[in-house]
């Protein structure tokens, strides 16, 4: 027996929660073409709808060096004040129009210093852009907080240093901190000190495992370093046998380990085959705290409402089931436990309670 569809515009007006999306990874292709001419920077094409769909079919290519070759476009246009204000104020005005009401994005600020900003200006001017966002999506009826969570590179040696901005702005929008880059190769563990100076602070944060690199790195990632969510953890089912859980799946599930999970994203990274066959249907089944993202809304080419969609066109995915990924999201959110509740009862709740 198949679910009702759900048109796109009641899920569009769900209220949805996001904690996995990079900001260098979801801007507006006309923005990049116009910044790109502002810093002469050379793109593979200066139409709109093209550049999207280069993004997109870089992304599904298959080729590793065409994805990562997708950011070098978006982080050129991220080297100034200008650019980064534009940016993490759309950012925000994109998310609001498309029901989030709640998200944390998450970038490396070593990243966007090669126009002479320091590190510090990177974060305080993408908190800037941020906040005109809010204002401006409050002003316009559609409210969305936004967070910042800072990453590490783990290939750099710079993630001592992204670990102590987090520590720096921890009451200034920065909520915590990640680690991101190329996975296999780089264990968590390399970068233990970070972790621990920012449990000494009692800054949360979440790694990037599970994705790229298996169950030692989801190990290392939990039981070594401490994390509180995991970054994709797709490969967690590498510890489930016929609905099994090993000792590893166990902990990360009874413990609510939070695994952000991005189905468009992982089928471009060869981490799933199919949304239908995506492991988030079924480990939301056997109790894990799954949430769902976009990860990079550009280059994967989608939204929270797609995301949505997607899930109940090809794996039969209700309303209820969109209320639990989207509560599990709200509950690991990097704020404290009242501002989770309120956000719950007042907003999360009442908005799947009139979709139903």
């Amino acid at each position: 027996m198949t679910a009702p569809r759900i048109d796109t515009e009641t899920l569009r007006r769900l209220p949805k929660a996001v904690l996995h999306d990079h900001l260098d990874g979801g801007l507006r292709p006309a923005t990049v073409i116009e910044l790109a001419a502002a810093v002469g920077h050379t793109l593979p094409t200066t139409d709109p709808d093209e550049l999207a769909a280069w993004y997109v079919e870089a992304a599904n290519s298959g080729d590793l060096v065409r994805y990562i070759a997708t950011f070098e476009h978006t982080l050129a246009v991220m080297q100034n004040r200008e650019g980064l204000l534009r940016v993490a104020e759309e950012y925000v005005l994109d998310l609001a129009a498309d029901g989030v009401v709640y998200a944390e994005v998450r970038y490396a600020p070593e990243l966007n210093t090669r126009g002479g900003l320091t590190l510090s200006e990177v974060v305080e001017t993408v908190q800037e852009g941020l906040a005109t966002g809010m204002a401006k999506a409050a002003a316009a009826g559609t409210p969305v907080r936004v967070g910042t969570l800072l990453c590490g590179m783990r290939m750099f040696d710079r993630v001592g240093e992204a670990a102590e901005l987090a520590v720096t702005y921890r009451d200034a929008g920065v909520l915590g901190f990640d680690i991101a880059g190329a996975e296999d190769g780089f264990p968590p563990a390399d970068h233990l000190a970070a972790f621990e100076r920012l449990r000494a602070e009692s800054v949360p944060f979440t790694i990037h495992a599970g994705e790229a690199y298996g169950l030692p790195s989801i190990h290392q990632a939990v039981q070594v370093c401490g994390a509180q969510r995991l970054g994709h953890g797709v490969r967690i089912t590498e510890d489930i046998v016929d609905g099994k859980l090993g000792r590893l799946a166990g902990w990360v599930r009874d413990r609510r380990i939070a695994l952000e999970m991005c189905p468009t994203s992982n089928l471009q990274t060869g981490c799933a085959t199919s949304i239908a066959e995506h492991p988030i249907t079924a480990l939301k089944d056997l109790g894990f705290r799954v949430t769902l993202n976009t990860d990079n809304r550009l280059v994967s080419g989608t939204t929270m409402t797609r995301e949505m969609a997607l899930l109940v066109e090809e794996a039969g995915w209700t309303v209820e089931d969109l209320r639990t990924v989207t509560v599990n999201a709200v509950k690991s959110a990097f704020i404290p436990f009242d501002e989770r509740k309120a956000l719950l009862e007042d907003i999360v709740l009442p908005g799947y309670a009139a979709a139903l």
